[in-house]
This record gives structure tokens, C-alpha cells and sequence, in this order.
């Protein structure tokens, strides 16, 4: 077995077109999105590394520059999909994912189920093996001043069987 850690953070676009806010592959409805220079999806950006790390893959910045082209307003779930297959090809299925967003707004309560089932179906895995929780900055700091999303990330991975 082998652990994945992955972290992101993205701030807030102040873009006067705010493109919209993607968190786990779900586009949450919210007046602004985060700035990046792909889909800026910040957990789908920790789950990627997490996978990644879990595997000596590197990380997502190694994996897909923000200085190619090819990358810019890319859909996250194509660097998901391609560290899960990296994964696979060295012989690793997940187990489980454990994930926390970090956001003062908007409220992820009600998208946690949608992000969660999202995610299973990226990594593979039934629904109950991924835990969504969403955090508050409790008005302190950048998270708390509405700068910007964190996300963490913690994926089990085992050796898969012949």
C-alpha cells in the first residue's frame, strides 16, 4: 500500500469575465471563479498530486507546465485521469480518498454529494471510499477574507492484483 498527500490553493479571479467556479470536477454556482491557468479546479488540482505522489509521479506542475499552452483553461479531470492511469500502469489501484475544501464562501454544503460522486467516478472507486469535507477559514486569513480556496487531499493506493 502507499499514501498519497496533495495540497492547492488558488485565489479568487478578479478577472472582469469571471469564469465559473469548478471545485472536484462540479461547477458550483458562486459570482466568482479561481484564477489558474487551466480550469483552476483546486481539488481536483490536491487530487492529482495526491495519486501522483503516492506513485513517484512527480507533481501536477511537472506533469502539465501553466507555462504550455496546451494547458490553459484545460479541464482538470484530464490530470486526474492521467495520474490515475500512470497509477494503473505501474501496477496501483485507489483504495480510498479523503479530501478537505477550504472556503469561507460559498456554502459546499449542498455540493459535497455531487463533488463526492464526481470524484468516484475519476478514480474508479465506489462513492462510499470518498470523503468530501468543506472548512471555513472562521474569518481568519486568506481563506477567511475570501481571497482564496485550499484543498488537501489523501489517497490510499494498493498494489493491484494479477
Amino acid at each position: 500500500m502507499r499514501v498519497g498527500i496533495g495540497h492547492d490553493t488558488h485565489r479568487f479571479d478578479s478577472g472582469e469575465t469571471p469564469r465559473p467556479l469548478k471545485l472536484g470536477g462540479v461547477i458550483v454556482p458562486f459570482s466568482r471563479g479561481l484564477a489558474g491557468h487551466s480550469d483552476a479546479d483546486v481539488l481536483l488540482h490536491a487530487v492529482t498530486d495526491a495519486v501522483l505522489g503516492a506513485i513517484g509521479g512527480g507533481d501536477i506542475g511537472e506533469n502539465f507546465p501553466d507555462t504550455a499552452e496546451e494547458n490553459r483553461g484545460r479541464d482538470s479531470a484530464d490530470f486526474l485521469r492521467f495520474a490515475v492511469e500512470l497509477a494503473a500502469q505501474k501496477g496501483w489501484t485507489v483504495v480510498n480518498l479523503d479530501t478537505i475544501i477550504f472556503a469561507q464562501e460559498p456554502n459546499l454544503g449542498p455540493y459535497k454529494e455531487q463533488i463526492r460522486d464526481r470524484l468516484a467516478e475519476l478514480l474508479g472507486v465506489d462513492a462510499g471510499a470518498v470523503g468530501v469535507k468543506a472548512k471555513t477559514g472562521e474569518r481568519v486569513g486568506f481563506i477567511g477574507r475570501k481571497e482564496a480556496i485550499c484543498a488537501e487531499a489523501v489517497v490510499l493506493l494498493e498494489k493491484a492484483r494479477p
